[in-house]
């Protein structure tokens, strides 16, 4: 008797499996990826921030410091070079950043995440259109026979 409520607790786990794997996207797996795509953005924004943002960002700062004491840029009477050097930090922390996103956007797509950046969406209207028109064509040509 317990083997026929083992069986039955069984094939009504299975049943629920089976329904909610067809209330799932097939194409796109969103919510059995999340764990990862959060791993990844995560692992983006150290990565970024250490290899790209802060060696860009000091490498700037240094840069311009040389400059303004060698004369080829002037120090502000008010504030000094404290400006420029902001300036010049901030910029290559920002350049640092946005250097790092193709890395990051190939690290999403190793895991098949949904398209990123306009040139994949460009890619995925361009498939869209180029079917229609395969379509049209051959309902086109269908109705002439």
């Amino acid at each position: 008797m317990s083997s026929e409520a083992t069986q039955d607790k069984v094939q009504t786990s299975a049943l629920q499996q089976n329904e909610q794997g067809m209330l799932q996207c097939p194409i796109s797996n969103a919510h059995g990826n999340r764990d990862e795509i959060a791993r990844i953005s995560q692992e983006c924004k150290r990565e970024s921030f250490w290899y790209r943002a802060l060696p860009l960002s000091l490498g700037s700062m240094l840069v311009t410091e040389r400059l303004i004491s060698k004369g080829v840029f002037t120090s502000s009477p008010r504030f000094g070079s404290l400006p420029k050097i902001a300036f010049a930090g901030v910029l290559g922390f920002a350049i640092g950043t946005m250097s790092y996103i193709g890395v990051c956007q190939k690290k999403f797509q190793s895991i098949s995440a949904a398209p990123l950046g306009p040139e994949d969406k460009r890619r995925n209207e361009d498939d869209k259109i180029l079917q229609n028109q395969l379509f049209s064509e051959t309902a086109y040509f269908g109705q002439m026979k």
